[in-house]
């Protein structure tokens, strides 16, 4: 491995890998409070710290040469030609559960794939908790679909960029999260008809960044990510309640660490859109879960820099692995999804 998975300041301490695996204890909230550092206009961006394509292409080598558990697979290319991965764990047997951990359709929202990152080299580990859900679920995580977004690598400018290593779209200037229907991009192509048609999952969850400045309703209170379930009309009700009891077992989970605080999303209703489209379509109970902050954008209060990337990442690790273990140990059925009644929107009070 080229580096460590992630080495990031935080409030002045250094943050390795080893102290974001779940259960080491670390604290990660920022300096102030749950939601961390907040934007200033003047944040240090250090891009750089995050893995590039080439580096996360070794590390995922790397794990598997040494990994029995892991099977690694190149379900496609991107429009630049390079491969798409997909890190698979378990027997894919009928009789469990499926779930699919997808990250950064998007390239410049970054801290998602780091932490998925760190739940591949998790589920590679020989621990208790680790062989119990390998022995009850069907894993799936496919890191970085925007691989040339993620690079910079497109066929556009990137001048109006704050850092100008990052762009949403693809190298196609496509939004993938748009093309959930028609299909048109070799991304979204490759997802759809060699891991979705080709393993079926039962669960998914599509991880996202947003804007600094999201507030939990109209409190004032900055939050740390936003979540929603499938809202299109044609997803089956079953679909939509498994959704929303895979959102219980997020929240809950998020919400008992200290560091996060999470508002409900007020997303559409389209198909194009994977939360909508795959619940839609192939009857996966899927949930959308939003980040704060971007690595990189036109808006400069969306982009947060690198002061709470530890805490946001180990977001994203606490996300995957609650929902591995409700799923190891049959927990999510009995999730509670009755908070969505009351969990406020979020608002936006940036620019």
């Amino acid at each position: 491995m080229k580096k460590k998975l992630l080495t990031v300041a935080v409030t002045g301490t250094l943050l390795t890998t080893g102290g974001l695996i779940p259960g080491s204890g670390t604290v990660l909230a920022g300096d102030n409070g749950a939601n961390g550092p907040n934007y200033n206009g003047n944040e240090t961006i250090k891009n750089e710290r995050l893995h590039s394509y080439e580096e996360m292409a070794d590390f995922l080598h790397k794990l598997d040469q040494r990994s029995e558990a892991l099977e690694l697979e190149v379900y496609g290319q991107s429009v630049k030609g390079r491969d798409l991965y997909l890190a698979k764990f378990g027997a894919m047997d009928e009789d469990k559960p499926t779930v699919l951990f997808l990250t950064q359709q998007h390239g410049n929202e970054t801290l998602t794939t780091e932490g998925a990152l760190q739940v591949i080299k998790y589920l590679t580990s020989n621990g208790k908790s680790v062989k119990n859900i390998l022995e009850n679920v069907n894993v799936l995580i496919a890191p970085r679909l925007n691989v040339d977004g993620a690079e910079g690598d497109v066929n556009f400018s990137l001048d109006d960029y704050v850092s100008g290593t990052h762009t949403r779209y693809n190298a196609n200037e496509v939004d993938l999260n748009r093309d959930h229907v028609d299909r048109k991009q070799p991304e979204t192509k490759a997802l759809h008809e060699e891991v979705l048609q080709k393993y079926s999952p039962d669960y998914m969850i599509d991880l996202h960044h947003q804007g600094t400045q999201v507030t939990l309703g109209d409190t004032g209170e900055l939050v740390s990510g936003s979540i929603l379930y499938p809202t299109n009309s044609e997803v089956d009700p079953e679909v939509r309640e498994q959704s929303k009891k895979l959102g219980a077992v997020v929240y809950n989970a998020v919400e008992s660490k200290g560091y996060g605080l999470l508002s409900k999303y007020p997303g559409g209703t389209a198909q194009t859109i994977s939360r909508n489209g795959l619940a839609a379509e192939y009857g996966i109970s899927t949930l959308l879960f939003e980040m704060r902050g971007m690595a990189d954008h036109y808006r400069e209060d969306y982009v947060l820099g690198q002061k709470s990337n530890g805490y946001l990442i180990q977001q994203a690790v606490t996300a995957m692995t609650a929902t591995l273990e409700a799923l190891a140990d049959g927990s999510l059925e009995s999730a509670d999804p009755s908070f969505w009644d009351t969990l406020p929107e979020s608002n936006y009070d940036g620019e």
